[in-house]
C-alpha cells in the first residue's frame, strides 16, 4: 500500500514538474516575445512619428488649399455680384428727364416731360419745399420723381422785353421777334432784371432759367465816376464855359427851364483833333454835376457817372445789332439816372456810328 502511495506521489510531482516546465517555457517565449517587442517599439514609434508628421504636412496643406479655395469662391462670389449689379444696370429701363414746374396740396409735383405737362408723384426722400420751378427732374419708369438736379444749362438765348406786374412771368422775344410770355424761374425772380437782357429759356417748358451776362455790351462801357475838375483843363476856358451853360444849367435848374419853356439841349457835339481834351470836358462836366448836386442836396455821397462808349467796337455785321446794343447803352443810362443821379454818355469817335443819309453802305 505504501508503494502504491509512493508511486502515485511521486507521479503527481511528475506532472507537476511537467506543468511548471511547460509554464516557464510560455512564459519564456512570452519574455522572448515582450523583448522583442521592447525591441521594435522604437522602430513603430518613429514610424508613427514619421506618418504622424506626413499627415501634419498634409493637413497643412489641405488648410492651405482651403484658403485658396475659400477666397477663390469669394472673388467667385463678388464677381458673380457684380455681374448682377451690370446685368441689372443693363436691363433696367431708361429714365425720363423733365424739368420741375411747381408742386400741388395733395403732395404730387407738375413737371414737363417729352414736350407735355404730367402731375406725378414725388419720392419720399424729395420734399417740394427743397424744389424750385426750373429744377431738372429723373423720373422712373413709372414716371415718378426719384432724383432732383440743378437747372438745366442749355437751351434757347432769347431778350427781355419786360417783366409782368404779378414778378413771375415776363415778356420775352426771341428769333424774327417773336414775342411770348414766359415764367420765370424761382432763381431768376430775386434777380434784377432790365430791358434788353439775354435771358436762358427752355423752350419745352416755356421756363426762363438764367440771367445771361452780355460781354459784348460791357466790354464798350466805361461806367466810372470821374475825378477830373475843369482846373485839370487848360486853355479852353470858352469851351467850358459854353458846355456848363448847355448841360449843368438845365439839370441843376429844371423848374426855371420848365416855367420858362426853355429846351434842354439833349446832347453836345465835341469835336476837334486828338487830344484836344474833348473827354477831359466830358469827365470834368459829370465831375461838376456831382459835385453841385451835393451842395443842393446835401448829400455828401452824390455822385455822378460817366459812360464812356467805345464808338467803332459797337458796329456789327448783323443787321439791327448795332441799334440794339445802342438802345442797351441808354437804357443803362436811364437807370442810373431813375436812381437821382446825373449821367453823362460820352461816345468816343461817333462820326464811326453816327453817318449821314447816304453816306454809309446800307443793307
Amino acid at each position: 500500500m505504501s508503494g502504491d502511495g509512493d508511486s502515485k506521489e511521486s507521479q503527481g510531482r511528475q506532472s507537476d514538474v511537467t506543468a511548471l516546465r511547460s509554464q516557464i517555457r510560455a512564459l519564456e517565449s512570452e519574455v522572448g516575445l515582450l523583448r522583442r517587442k521592447l525591441v521594435d517599439t522604437p522602430k513603430r514609434v518613429s514610424t508613427l512619428e514619421e506618418r504622424l508628421l506626413e499627415t501634419k504636412s498634409q493637413l497643412a496643406q489641405a488648410a492651405s488649399q482651403n484658403e485658396k479655395l475659400t477666397f477663390t469662391l469669394r472673388e467667385a462670389r463678388e464677381h458673380i455680384a457684380t455681374l448682377r449689379e451690370e446685368v441689372e444696370k443693363l436691363t433696367k429701363p431708361p429714365s425720363a428727364y423733365g424739368t420741375y414746374i411747381g408742386g400741388n396740396d395733395d403732395g404730387t409735383v407738375d413737371v414737363h416731360v417729352n414736350g407735355r405737362k404730367v402731375r406725378v408723384s414725388l419720392h419720399p426722400d424729395l420734399s417740394v419745399d427743397n424744389l424750385e420751378a426750373g429744377a431738372e427732374v429723373v423720373l422712373n419708369e413709372s414716371m415718378n420723381v426719384v432724383l432732383a438736379r440743378e437747372p438745366g444749362t442749355s437751351g434757347d438765348v432769347v431778350s427781355l422785353k419786360e417783366v409782368l406786374a404779378d414778378g413771375s412771368r415776363a415778356l420775352i422775344s426771341s428769333r424774327g421777334e417773336e414775342e411770348r410770355v414766359v415764367d420765370l424761374a424761382d432763381s431768376v425772380q430775386g434777380q434784377t432784371l432790365r430791358s434788353g437782357d439775354s435771358l436762358l429759356l427752355d423752350s419745352r417748358a416755356n421756363l426762363v432759367l438764367e440771367r445771361l451776362p452780355r460781354p459784348e455790351v460791357d466790354d464798350l462801357l466805361l461806367e466810372e465816376v470821374p475825378d477830373v475838375t475843369y482846373e485839370d483843363i487848360g486853355g479852353l476856358n470858352g469851351q467850358i464855359e459854353q458846355i456848363t451853360d448847355a448841360v449843368e444849367l438845365p439839370y441843376l435848374h429844371q423848374n426855371l427851364f420848365r416855367e420858362y419853356d426853355l429846351p434842354a439841349p439833349k446832347g453836345i457835339l465835341l469835336y476837334g483833333p486828338p487830344g484836344c481834351g474833348k473827354t477831359l470836358i466830358a469827365k470834368a462836366v459829370a465831375n461838376s454835376l456831382a459835385k453841385k448836386v451835393a451842395e443842393a442836396s446835401g448829400d455828401e455821397k452824390a455822385q455822378s457817372f460817366f459812360i464812356n462808349v467805345k464808338g467803332p467796337e459797337l458796329l456789327n455785321k448783323y443787321v439791327g445789332e448795332t441799334e440794339r446794343q445802342i438802345r442797351q447803352i441808354f437804357q443803362r443810362a436811364r437807370e442810373k439816372a431813375s436812381e437821382g443821379w446825373p449821367v453823362i454818355v460820352f461816345f468816343d469817335e461817333m462820326e464811326s456810328l453816327f453817318r449821314t443819309r447816304g453816306r454809309g453802305i446800307s443793307s
